[in-house]
């Protein structure tokens, strides 16, 4: 059973836009597909958040990494290992928790 669709969202275009709009939308009408596309970007793809983790866990391995080696201490591969392990654990984590904080700081941007 379809689920029905009681809410509307709307905005005025210009004739370029819309032909624009209207050429994307190929067989499906506009409304479908701007509903599709406004749906895929409210929630981030599986791509961006692993790439974003990457980068977050890199972040933290060359911090730590860059910090040890700024105090002097040896870096042992057991170490490196270590600093590898700590930043891969919770990568994903961070990834979600900054893009929430992105999220709810356009959402507040919006607001003013």
């Amino acid at each position: 059973m379809a689920t029905l669709r009681t809410k509307s969202v709307s905005t005025k275009v210009t004739e370029e836009e819309y032909a624009r709009f209207e050429a994307l939308a190929g067989e499906r009408t506009i409304s479908e597909w701007a509903r599709d596309v406004l749906s895929r970007a409210a929630n981030p793809h599986i791509c961006e958040q692993t790439i974003l983790a990457e980068v977050l866990a890199l972040r933290t391995a060359l911090l730590n990494l860059f910090f040890k080696l700024a105090s002097g201490d040896r870096i042992t591969a057991d170490a490196m290992q270590q600093l590898i392990e700590r930043a891969d654990a919770d990568k994903l984590k961070k990834a979600l928790s900054k893009l929430q904080e992105t999220e709810k700081f356009l959402i507040q941007g919006a607001m003013k």
